[in-house]
């Protein structure tokens, strides 16, 4: 079977929508095309949301990632539409989409898009204190 770029996303139920719980991932082959000069532009995506009832499929979003490859783009204007759809699709309580350009030109851009539910708030932050005489790792 051959994949095809398609620009669907595919959704799950959470299987926890009583948790908050925060699903990291890095998408480290998005390409598309400078839409001034259509040479290539590569960069690492990194989703980070807290879904509400739904979670986006990895399959579903691998091929509409795809589906940029040979699409003219500005790096704002892509970051913030890929984020507009992963939000729609999935309507997540938190999401936060960081697009990290390759260099082109000698400038290294990198846009960062979020999204929030109007009226959710993160639990406070919870940080440990390290065994004594251990370093602790989460800092």
């Amino acid at each position: 079977m051959n994949a095809q770029p398609c620009g669907i996303l595919e959704t799950f139920p959470n299987p926890r929508p009583e948790r908050d719980f925060h699903i990291h991932m890095q998408i480290p082959e998005f390409t598309c095309l400078c839409p001034k000069t259509g040479q290539p532009d590569f960069a690492t995506l990194f989703l980070d949301y807290i879904p509400d009832q739904l979670c986006v499929e990895l399959k579903s979003l691998k091929l509409y990632i795809w589906s940029y490859r040979n699409e003219g783009a500005f790096h704002e204007a892509v970051t913030n539409k890929i984020l507009d759809d992963l939000a729609a699709a999935t309507l997540p309580r938190f999401m936060r989409l960081t697009a990290k350009f390759y260099v082109r030109g000698g400038i290294v851009t990198q846009v960062v898009a979020e999204q929030r539910q109007p009226d959710w708030q993160p639990a406070p932050r919870v940080i440990l204190d390290a065994i004594p005489g251990e370093r602790c790792v989460c800092d």
